[in-house]
């Protein structure tokens, strides 16, 4: 699979819900040192979120990047501001595994109009 495809996601089409607070994306489970990005040298944070639309819901773990966590909690809806949906495979044959990253220039608290 191409490396680097980053698909937008329409967030017309659906809502999103903190279901767990933000924490660190981890770069190597041995040691819990928090994963950080190439580019900016930033820390990287995951925050689950359930994206519920009109076919239901599922859980996402969306990654953010940022001097510290996004400043959401539990039970808040928010807006994903530039999500993407990023296809990723490892591995071949039996020992292939796939599945799809996103990814959000920020977790912005939506309010009640």
């Amino acid at each position: 699979m191409e490396q680097n495809i980053r698909i937008p996601v329409d967030l017309s089409r659906a809502q999103y819900l903190v279901t767990a607070n933000a924490g660190p994306k981890v770069a190597d489970r041995r040691t819990g040192q928090q994963k950080v990005e190439s580019k900016s040298g930033l820390p990287m944070w995951t925050t689950e979120l359930t994206q519920i639309g009109a076919n239901g819901a599922r859980v996402i773990q969306v990654t953010t990047v940022g001097q510290s966590a996004p400043a959401v909690a539990v039970g808040q809806t928010v807006i994903p501001e530039g999500l993407e949906a990023m296809p990723w495979q490892s591995g071949t044959g039996s020992e292939a595994r796939f599945g799809v990253a996103y990814r959000a220039d920020d977790l912005r608290v939506a309010v009640a109009a």
